[in-house]
């Protein structure tokens, strides 16, 4: 075979270019897409008469709106549209991150333990949270079953971290294996506790495993905004790595990368701030396997351009998935899950047929 048909490694100079400057108009374009979702937003609801301007601008001196449009603006629907912008960005990122971790188009946040841990925390928590002293319950109130999440999701990727992990060398292989086997565990465990529930309890269960975020409240987007903000901090840091290693772990330790602290940095970052995304909206899904799919299709794999974009398109998603829940059952809500499900499902299909080839994967 001739070497000239032998296609090469990397992508050309011109085509890097290209893929960049691709990535920056796709930025900019998501950059007004987030602003234009989050006004929808801001605007949609059941009481639709609100005056969105006047509400966001008399708090700041500069308008003149009524008591109630004030409250509805930045105590109702504000909380609830900075929490789909972040969580979306969260999911988004994470399913980047673990796609390139596992080096596995397919790869889901949910691989690392987080969704399985957080699901059996906050089970318990509604089904056996009444056994707690009346004290406990009294003092934890309506954050019972976010903070028995979060607890739920960090302490089964601790297990599979320490699983995966022998000599000092974390095996993504094991990792997976094992992520299988302790989903598996936690199910039967959490179909346990579910046989013990009553039927209000069955319905808070239902709900909360469809995901929503229809009870975002301040109190609870600052609780949890520190660890998703942390963790779309460091996903830039970890890009050059990621690309590294997608031509394999040896060839990514000879260019210089610590590719152990790499897995142990990207493994905690996603299970933290999944963990926090779940405690706060419960389960939601598609969006980090859907989101990082959709950008490499249109701006390549390069994790740099990637990752930012994945999260401003997660928030972008996230939102306009909220927006069609409140309005298609109107004036109930749809649980976001279900929507981006439904969404996101169809179009996971048509990506696999598109590129049969990661069915080969």
């Amino acid at each position: 075979m001739a070497l000239a048909s032998i296609a090469p490694p990397f992508p050309s100079a011109r085509q890097s270019g290209d893929r960049r400057a691709r990535a920056r108009v796709v930025r900019i374009g998501l950059i007004v897409a987030l602003g234009l979702s989050m006004v929808l937003g801001l605007g949609g609801g059941a009481a639709s008469d609100t005056d969105v301007w006047g509400g966001l601008l008399t708090k700041f001196g500069l308008a003149t709106a009524s008591a109630r449009d004030v409250t509805i603006i930045w105590d109702i629907r504000m909380p609830r549209v900075m929490t789909a912008a972040l969580v979306g960005a969260a999911l988004a990122v994470a399913g980047a991150v673990m796609q390139g971790l596992f080096r596995n188009p397919l790869a889901d946040p949910g691989l690392v333990g987080v969704s399985a841990g957080a699901g059996l925390g906050a089970v318990a928590a509604i089904v056996l949270g009444g056994l707690l002293p009346l004290a406990v319950q009294v003092a934890s109130g309506a954050y019972l079953v976010p903070f028995s999440a979060f607890l739920g999701g960090w302490a089964s990727t601790l297990v599979l971290y320490r699983i995966a992990t022998r000599g000092g060398r974390t095996s993504v292989a094991t990792m997976l294996l094992a992520g299988i086997a302790l989903g598996a565990l936690t199910g039967a465990i959490t179909g346990i506790i579910v046989y013990k529930a009553d039927d209000s309890q069955l319905r808070d269960l239902t709900f909360w495993g469809m995901g929503s975020v229809a009870g975002a409240t301040w109190a609870k987007l600052w609780a949890a905004a520190p660890l998703i903000l942390a963790s779309l901090f460091v996903a830039p840091f970890l890009a050059r790595a990621l690309d590294a290693l997608a031509l394999g772990e040896a060839v990514a330790s000879h260019m210089g990368i610590d590719t152990q602290m790499m897995k142990r940095v990207a493994i905690l970052s996603v299970a933290g701030s999944v963990g926090a995304c779940v405690a706060i909206t419960g389960g939601i899904g598609f969006v980090g396997i859907v989101v990082p799919h959709l950008l490499r299709l249109v701006q390549g794999p390069e994790h740099r351009n990637l990752l930012p974009n994945a999260a401003l398109l997660g928030a972008v998603v996230l939102l306009l998935a909220d927006m069609v829940s409140r309005v298609v059952v109107a004036p109930a809500e749809l649980p976001i899950g279900i929507v981006t499900a439904i969404l996101g499902g169809p179009v996971f299909m048509w990506i696999l047929l598109k590129n049969r080839s990661l069915s080969d994967v």
